[in-house]
């Protein structure tokens, strides 16, 4: 008896299984001052620089132990760079990815309350004075290094003579990308996958913000990844905003991190790791606790529907921007 022929649809799809990997981003351990909501509760008493180290360390270790191998810092994230430095060199870790991001000078001098946590200058003499700096840190294990928080116009995207140093750059190994922000993210990503040298495409990694809360760089981010661009996320916690859920998400992220199993958190870094076109997706935490949660997004496995459901949340990109621009640093 010959066999029945499948039904037009065809068999059912097998679920989506996250594709990219867990990374460790510095941003929220390597300065006393940040904008994730909880901080009060998270670090240490006083956050002297010695206090911020050891904690720095130790996530270090427990992430590494954990299996992940991708390690993100920035020149604006007060220590951070030291802080790994310090790791790399104690530990000598095998295998490990280090990226770090020029751009934004850090000028809290080590306090909360500082007027002004960070200044912003994508010019030739800054990037000429920081990837010194960075070099003077991490040498040779610098694998990625990326202009810190592009928007369409920053000079970064049209400085020819920017654009040759670092090229220059890229031709002694390192990587070179970018980091967005804002809600023009993907005017900025396509902007930059415009910028060649020599006829090349300058920018090979893209960072950028998304999560369940703000998806509008997607598609771009689908594009740098289709041109070959190594692709992180970060910020995929929405600075801490799905971590505790609000009364507007609270009714769908909940119910379904309960359905799972799990936690809030690990749903919402389990959404980046589904995307097809994500390489890399960061936690930021800053506790062991943290961190550990956010490593099961690893075990957890989204379906179509559920994935759908989680796309329900996504905010107007100026009203996520606004409300984060609003969060108090602490």
């Amino acid at each position: 008896m010959a066999t029945p022929p499948l039904s037009p649809a065809g068999p059912p799809a097998p679920p989506p299984v996250p594709v990219a990997r867990i990374g460790f981003g510095l941003a929220a351990v390597g300065r006393p001052g940040y904008i994730n909501l909880g901080r009060d509760r998270d670090l240490p008493p006083g956050r002297t620089v010695d206090a911020m180290r050891r904690r720095t360390l130790d996530l270090l270790d427990l992430a590494y132990a954990g299996g992940v191998r991708d390690f993100d810092a920035a020149r604006s994230y007060g220590r951070s760079e030291e802080f790994l430095a310090q790791w790399l060199d104690s530990r000598e870790p095998p295998g490990v990815v280090v990226s770090s991001k020029w751009g934004y000078t850090y000028t809290a001098d080590w306090r909360v309350d500082a007027e002004a946590h960070e200044v912003k200058d994508h010019g030739l003499a800054t990037y000429e004075r920081q990837v010194a700096e960075t070099h003077a840190l991490l040498g040779d294990r610098l694998d990625v290094y990326q202009v810190h928080s592009i928007t369409p116009d920053s000079p970064a995207l049209t400085d020819p003579e920017l654009h040759r140093a670092l090229a220059g750059l890229a031709a002694r190994g390192v990587v070179v990308g970018l980091s967005t922000s804002g809600p023009a993210q993907a005017d900025a990503i396509r902007a930059a996958l415009a910028v060649t040298v020599d006829g090349r495409p300058l920018f090979r990694s893209v960072q950028s913000t998304w999560n369940p809360l703000e998806p509008s760089a997607g598609p771009a981010l689908a594009e740098a990844h289709a041109a070959g661009c190594r692709v992180m996320v970060k910020e995929g916690m929405a600075n801490g905003r799905l971590a505790a859920p609000d009364a507007r998400v609270e009714p769908v992220l909940g119910p379904l991190a309960a359905s799972l199993g799990t936690t809030p958190d690990a749903v919402a870094l389990a959404a980046a790791l589904h995307q097809p076109w994500a390489d890399v997706v960061l936690s930021g935490a800053a506790t062991a606790a943290q961190l550990a949660s956010n490593l099961r997004a690893r075990e957890v496995v989204l379906t179509a529907d559920q994935l759908g459901a989680l796309a329900e949340l996504a905010e107007p990109p100026a009203a996520y921007w606004r409300h984060r621009a609003g969060l108090p640093w602490s």
